[in-house]
């Protein structure tokens, strides 16, 4: 950022008073300074946290306008209470976020603790590593229950760890997850009106979409039925029976244990070959290229009739509205090979990282430490998931624990963010444990898992959310603007108007043009340094 643009950003603080509000430090009276360590109101085990309390300004982003409601959670308020850490929650909402994030940052005015990883993204810490604390040594001295996670899961410090060698942020386990992300999902009203059987490879899958069109299976006399629709360009899912997965968005995927660039693969020719001839008898929605979100919002919820046959989703019922009950999520379709590929991530969709980070501003980061280390156990990470045992959770007198139904006229969902911090901030739930939460099946995170054991056993190692450095991160928006742009314009080109075969060659060559190889090769050695963690 240049100096003009840092003093302009400088001079609209003022104008963003609730962000910089109680920001400069923790409070609670002059530290003189000292730290909390050395302070005799530090305890370094057991409750309170500190004898004498202090306060601690925490910033988080929510979605929208959520707001703060998640502040009433009992779980939350009765720590203030046992630790002696008042907590003063700065709630940002994620529309404007991105504006008072670069202000802040180009200030150096931070809270005491960043709460939640859409706060700040990698490379927002990586190119300020001095404004964040590096980490590793309040965990082994002030956090073991953090250090026990990271034990049981070694995933956690692998994906905690930067460049450097050093965990600057927090992560969390997620509980009850899936290891599956998107599924297919497909109209079984119109399977049923037609006499069809659930496809299971893709020349079934060709013949059910082709069945779909020609046939009137909505029932109202016109031929308005999509045989299949997704968002954005074409759902990468459609192309999944080919082998060609895609969880984190990178372009990468491991094959035989190593990162390769699909979009240059032999598979991704085939399937793109596929799915072309999909588009051209008119079985793939012809605005697929064109629509926005709302306009395929319009099609799956068409107030009169559904109109769409097949599609990929994270659950049936969160997009169909009035025709959810239509809908059915189906086994992985196999390829041409026989085999079946899914997205998805075998040891779990649970983890994340930056979900908490302590600013070299805060003047008690030993107590800081060990606050967000109360978040890391499994009691503790269920209540700031869902909400409150005795409000949102029941916990029953065998250690099972169990959602309660969400107040008439609000869904569950909404339920568990208005109770909690729900995806954001440190937590874990052991793997073991989970046996213990009760879901209902029929709904939300409950259904999501009862469809996730039709997939769970076809997800393909993805290639994983790694870490960058510096120089990586001013590389990479360059190389992946024009590469991914290119990518996809071909792709969309070759899928609507064919001529892959013959355009191949150069397309390769334009790609090595771009910079192909030293984008692989910038991702190559984040893998390698993501694998090197012990």
């Amino acid at each position: 950022m240049g100096k003009k643009r840092a003093g302009k950003l400088l001079v609209t603080l003022g104008l963003v008073s609730t962000l910089l509000v109680g920001v400069t430090a923790c409070s609670g009276g002059d530290s003189g300074g000292k730290t909390a360590e050395s302070s005799d109101s530090f305890n370094q085990t057991g409750l309170p946290i500190v004898k004498e309390t202090i306060t601690l300004n925490v910033l988080t982003v929510r979605w929208g306008n959520m707001g703060d409601t998640f502040t009433k959670n009992t779980w939350l308020q009765n720590l203030e209470k046992d630790t002696n850490i008042k907590i003063n929650w700065q709630v940002m909402s994620s529309n404007d976020w991105g504006e008072q994030k670069s202000i802040m940052l180009a200030s150096g005015t931070l809270p005491d603790i960043v709460f939640g990883d859409i706060a700040f993204s990698d490379s927002d810490i990586v190119n300020n590593l001095s404004l964040f604390r590096p980490l590793d040594d309040y965990i082994d001295k002030y956090m073991p229950n953090l250090k026990a996670a990271m034990e049981e899961s070694p995933e956690l410090k692998k994906l905690s760890t930067f460049p450097d060698g050093k965990m600057y942020s927090l992560p969390a386990r997620l509980p009850s997850r899936p290891v599956t992300q998107n599924q297919p999902v497909i109209n079984k009203a119109w399977l049923d009106r037609l006499g069809l059987q659930v496809p299971e490879t893709i020349d079934e899958l060709h013949q059910v979409l082709k069945t779909f069109k020609e046939n009137d299976p909505n029932g109202n006399g016109k031929k308005d039925e999509i045989p299949y629709s997704g968002s954005g360009d074409i759902s990468m899912d459609l192309l999944n029976p080919f082998g060609i997965t895609d969880l984190n968005g990178t372009g990468m995927m491991i094959k035989d244990g190593k990162p390769v660039y699909y979009p240059t693969s032999e598979e991704y020719k085939e399937a793109i070959k596929w799915a072309h001839q999909l588009f051209a008898e008119g079985l793939i929605d012809q605005e697929l290229f064109t629509q926005d979100n709302t306009m395929l919002t319009a099609k799956q919820q068409n107030p009169d009739v559904s109109l769409v046959g097949f599609t990929h989703q994270w659950t049936p019922d969160a997009v169909f509205g009035k025709w959810k009950d239509e809908y059915v999520t189906i086994p992985t379709i196999s390829g041409p090979d026989g085999k079946r590929y899914q997205v998805g991530d075998p040891s779990g969709l649970s983890y994340r990282r930056n979900e908490l980070l302590i600013t070299t501003t805060c003047k008690y980061p030993e107590a800081a430490a060990r606050w967000a280390d109360q978040f890391y156990t499994n009691e503790a990470s269920i209540q700031n998931f869902w909400g409150a045992i005795d409000t949102v959770i029941k916990k029953n007198d065998d250690g099972t624990y169990a959602l309660m139904n969400p107040p008439a006229g609000t869904s569950a969902d909404a339920w568990y963010w208005d109770s909690s911090v729900r995806d954001f901030g440190p937590k874990y739930v052991s793997p073991s444990f989970e046996k213990n939460i009760i879901l209902d099946p029929s709904n939300g995170d409950g259904l999501k898992l009862a469809i996730d054991k039709l997939g769970k056993d076809y997800v393909t190692t993805p290639f994983p959310n790694v870490m960058y450095t510096a120089e990586e991160f001013q590389e990479l928006p360059t190389l992946t603007t024009d590469i991914d742009t290119y990518v996809r314009t071909t792709r969309a080109q070759w899928i609507t108007k064919g001529g892959i075969d013959e355009q191949w060659d150069a397309y390769i060559k334009k790609l090595n043009e771009m910079g192909l190889e030293r984008l692989v090769t910038i991702r190559s050695d984040a893998y390698e340094r993501y694998n090197s963690v012990k």
